[in-house]
């Protein structure tokens, strides 16, 4: 599976505008043999923890769109939107296949405290899991990332990559790093984590999207430019380092619970 991360500054609240864009990327994606690509947190808006405009449910034009330009093009995506929910939207991610049909859904657990995004949209329950091409991905949003037990989670799920969009600040670039390879060594996972780039009214991003195999090894990196970052996804790779290396296993066989400091 050939997956390609696109990297992308966000349209401000122009969704027409940032639809245009990607059905162009996603374009030129087709172009360059991806199966699947990923798109940035909210990058059709924008990330904004503490604006709540421009909500829609999955019939609105955001999402429908994104499946028309899956159908049309016969290509995965993971698009991100700012779902409409009582009594606060979520922040979702949508998994849509290359025929356009949902695959999955997933709203961020882990809502970013620092910035009020918990004062105003509320956290998901669920995991977001779907297949493509013989690969079981799973998806987790921007600060998610700090957080080993959702990975673990997927991890017994027998996960085999997990997306990451994201709107990650320049300032802590070194941590979006950090914990994309993490995860991945830790998990025996690919780790895909995809960045927007540019200056918002909240932020100044610089992309550095990352894919990191699952022995922690960066894969493939982005610049601090609109771009399309591409890397083979090997689901048999995943197995044979857990099969070689069985280090979540070992770990599992410890009953943490009965150590007791002395």
């Amino acid at each position: 599976m050939i997956l390609c991360l696109a990297q992308m500054a966000p349209r401000w609240n122009d969704t027409v505008s940032g639809l245009r864009q990607m059905r162009s990327m996603a374009s030129d994606a087709v172009e360059g043999d991806a199966s699947f690509i990923a798109f940035p947190e909210q990058i059709l808006t924008g990330w904004n923890p503490k604006e709540v405009s421009g909500t829609e449910d999955e019939e609105g034009e955001q999402v429908s769109v994104m499946r028309e330009i899956a159908r049309d093009l016969s290509i995965g995506i993971l698009g991100s939107y700012r779902e409409r929910q009582t009594p606060r939207p979520r922040n979702t991610c949508i998994a849509i296949g290359p025929d356009g049909k949902i695959l999955a859904r997933y709203s961020k657990i882990h809502l970013f405290s620092p910035g009020g995004e918990d004062q105003y949209y509320q956290p998901g329950d669920a995991l977001g899991i779907f297949s493509c091409c013989s690969c079981t991905i799973g998806i987790a949003i921007c600060y998610d990332l700090r957080f080993a037990h959702l990975f673990q989670l997927y991890r017994e799920q027998g996960v085999h990559l997990i997306l990451v969009p994201s709107a990650w600040p320049a300032s802590r670039m070194k941590h979006f790093h950090l914990f994309t390879t993490s995860r991945a060594a830790e998990f025996q996972a690919y780790i895909a984590s995809v960045n927007t780039v540019g200056v918002t009214p909240v932020e100044t991003y610089n992309g550095g999207s990352c894919i990191a195999g699952s022995d922690g090894t960066v894969r493939a990196m982005g610049s601090d430019m609109e771009e399309l970052i591409f890397c083979e996804i090997d689901p048999k790779e995943v197995e044979r380092s857990r099969q070689a290396f069985p280090v979540y296993s070992d770990g599992k066989k410890t009953d943490y619970t009965d150590i007791k400091r002395k």
